[in-house]
C-alpha cells in the first residue's frame, strides 16, 4: 500500500508546485490565486491514475509521468481552464 501512496503523494505535490509556477507565469488580477494549485494537485492525482493504467496495459516508461501531469496542468489552467478575468469584470455583458 506504501508503495502506491507515497508516489500518488509525490505527483499531487509535483502538480500543485506546476500549478503555482502556472499562476506566477500568469497575468497578476486574478481573483482566485489557490485555484492554480488546487487544480494542480488534482491534475498531478489523475496524472498518476493515468500512468498506472498505462502501466497495467502497455508497460509506459517512468519518464512519461512528469510530462502527463505537466499537460493535464497547462491544459486545465489553459485552454480548458477558468475564463480569464479582469478585477472588477465578474459578469459578462448582457
Amino acid at each position: 500500500m506504501q508503495d502506491l501512496l507515497i508516489p500518488l503523494a509525490m505527483t499531487g505535490v509535483f502538480g500543485a508546485f506546476i500549478g503555482t509556477l502556472y499562476r506566477l507565469s500568469r497575468r497578476p488580477g486574478y481573483q482566485r490565486p489557490l485555484l492554480f494549485p488546487l487544480v494542480g494537485l488534482i491534475a498531478g492525482a489523475i496524472g498518476f491514475v493515468i500512468y498506472q493504467l498505462l502501466v497495467i496495459t502497455t508497460g509506459a516508461p517512468l519518464w512519461l509521468l512528469p510530462l502527463l501531469v505537466i499537460l493535464q496542468v497547462w491544459l486545465w489552467l489553459g485552454p480548458f481552464g477558468p475564463a480569464a478575468r479582469a478585477a472588477g469584470q465578474n459578469h459578462p455583458k448582457r
